[in-house]
């Protein structure tokens, strides 16, 4: 396998998943590289449901193999909520400053334990399915902080470096975080076909 299409459009996504499987030779393009705008209703009720239904889709319009991730934050206070609605928390076009505030003042003096969750399914064309989920667990910060990363890692405290996952450099993120673990399962399966 020497390329992966990978079903998103978010830029920060691709890039990290494109660091990561280059060293294997797989080559990562985005729908809009390809130069597909394929709208997917993700429907499933799980991160793995809604990995699988988008790369399932994708791939059986392009029949070339598709990796698709479906992440997001869960916060223990809130019911694990925003959970599978994480992009769509408080509306799609809500900035990430006032969805990270709006949760950051709705843990006040409450427990803060959060968990960002990656699914992720590679579908290839003819095969079964490849689905991986992976962890990173923390808490909420009291508040923004740091430039690296996006979406909800400048509120996302990591105890053990005692920093946000937006202080972290890229390098050691990929090593810790929930995106960084499934990627590593993946790569590992992949060097593993590929030798």
């Amino acid at each position: 396998m020497k390329e992966i299409i990978v079903a998103s459009s978010n830029e920060g996504k691709i890039k990290e998943i494109r660091s990561m499987l280059c060293d294997i030779g797989i080559e990562v393009k985005s729908l809009k590289d390809i130069g597909q705008d394929i709208d997917i209703e993700e429907t499933g009720q799980t991160f793995k449901e809604n990995a699988l239904i988008k790369a399932q889709t994708v791939c059986d319009i392009i029949h070339k193999p598709v990796l698709a991730d479906d992440s997001g934050l869960e916060v223990k206070a809130l019911d694990y909520a925003p959970g599978i609605y994480s992009a769509r928390f408080l509306g799609h076009d809500t900035s990430h400053d006032i969805k990270n505030q709006y949760i950051i003042d709705a843990v006040k003096d409450k427990d803060r334990t959060a968990r960002f969750v990656c699914a992720m399914a590679l579908c290839i064309p003819n095969e079964e399915p490849i689905i991986i989920e992976e962890y990173f667990n923390g808490e909420i910060n009291d508040c923004i902080e740091g430039e690296n990363g996006f979406g909800y890692d400048p509120i996302f405290y990591v105890p053990e470096l005692g920093m946000t996952s937006a202080q972290i450099s890229p390098e050691k993120k990929n090593q810790i975080s929930h995106r960084g673990k499934a990627l590593r399962k993946l790569y590992d399966m992949l060097k593993e076909r590929s030798e």
